[in-house]
């Protein structure tokens, strides 16, 4: 039995060597009880078939999980796509305003940024996004059901996450108050009452108590105002660029699952909640938020080459749209 088990020893030896150790910090409002979390520990396991073990620790608050990966105390970080602007402005610019309509156009921008021709985009000198997760349509949620236009959102204070130039833009075009908040906070500022209006995915309405501040007289405008997705973002010299091109694949593998959890969470929203805007209204929406994404591009905040790809996706869908004439993305 003895030799046998040095024998088995000796064997796995060479194996056990070459497995190198890698840490992740994964933002998650649930912690390591959360859906995000539960998706990257399946993640290990390709990991570790590729010669990496990664040890995942679990953060409720994205500004210290983003703090400590560029202090180098993670190799990786799982993070909105608003948070990873400084790491990958191409990537970033997947959550532009307005940009991403649906689940469709979501899915052919995961498949497109992970597909090998789009490696040079997905990387910069000192970082690459090893996968885009989605998370679902952000809606805007109302306290009051008559805030249905941007006229009546002048002067309403929403919860604006203050890392984010496009929401600050935003809020600022309507004419509405900037009320300085975070992913820690914005939902308590909304059923608190200490803010009108504030913006998130259905996956928050439950697990953040959003009905809340909705109360009785609130709402749910069941308009897109971005897809909000999660990105891996690797310190680029913890991994080889092979390992970061099989990672966007991985993680492209678990988008079915992903739709599956925002289905069930948008599924949980009482129906009352919903408030639909009629198409001229909707329209309104969708050139401010164009005029938007425009004036961001031209300051540097969006990637003009991403806005173009998301814009040719939509005329793909829609070609009888205003914007796929006047092509000025």
């Amino acid at each position: 039995m003895r030799k046998l088990l040095a024998i088995a020893a000796m064997t796995l030896a060479p194996f056990a060597s070459a497995i190198e150790q890698r840490d992740f910090c994964i933002y998650d409002p649930l912690g390591s009880s959360g859906p995000m979390f539960g998706l990257m520990k399946d993640y290990r396991e390709f990991a570790l078939a590729e010669g990496i073990e990664v040890k995942l620790h679990a953060y409720t608050d994205e500004k210290i999980a983003s703090d400590d990966f560029k202090a180098g105390q993670c190799d990786g970080v799982v993070m909105t796509g608003a948070r990873a602007r400084p790491f990958s402005k191409f990537a970033s610019t997947i959550e532009a305003i307005g940009a991403v309509p649906d689940d469709n156009i979501m899915r052919q921008v995961v498949m497109m940024t992970s597909a090998p021709n789009a490696a040079k985009y997905m990387m910069t000198e000192r970082y690459a996004v090893g996968g885009v997760i989605p998370a679902g349509a952000v809606y805007l949620f109302v306290n009051d059901r008559s805030i249905d236009t941007v006229e009546e959102m002048s002067g309403k204070k929403i919860a604006t996450l203050d890392y984010d130039a496009p929401s600050i833009k935003m809020v600022n075009h309507v004419g509405a108050a900037v009320v300085p908040s975070n992913s820690a906070n914005f939902s308590g500022k909304f059923n608190n009452g200490s803010v009108d209006i504030a913006y998130a995915p259905a996956i928050a309405y439950k697990p953040l108590e959003m009905y809340k501040g909705l109360g009785e007289n609130g709402a749910i405008l069941r308009y897109n105002l971005a897809y909000l997705d999660f990105q891996l973002v690797f310190h680029r010299e913890s991994f080889s660029d092979e390992y970061s091109q099989k990672s966007r694949q991985y993680v492209a593998s678990l988008f079915d699952r992903a739709i599956k959890n925002i289905k069930k969470h948008t599924d949980e929203i009482e129906d009352h909640y919903w408030l639909d805007l009629p198409e001229a209204q909707m329209k309104e929406y969708n050139e401010m938020l164009r005029q938007v994404r425009i004036t961001l591009r031209d300051e540097g905040v969006y990637d003009g080459k991403m806005l173009k790809l998301l814009k040719n996706l939509r005329c793909k869908a829609d070609g009888s749209a205003a914007e796929c004439v006047e092509n000025l993305e």
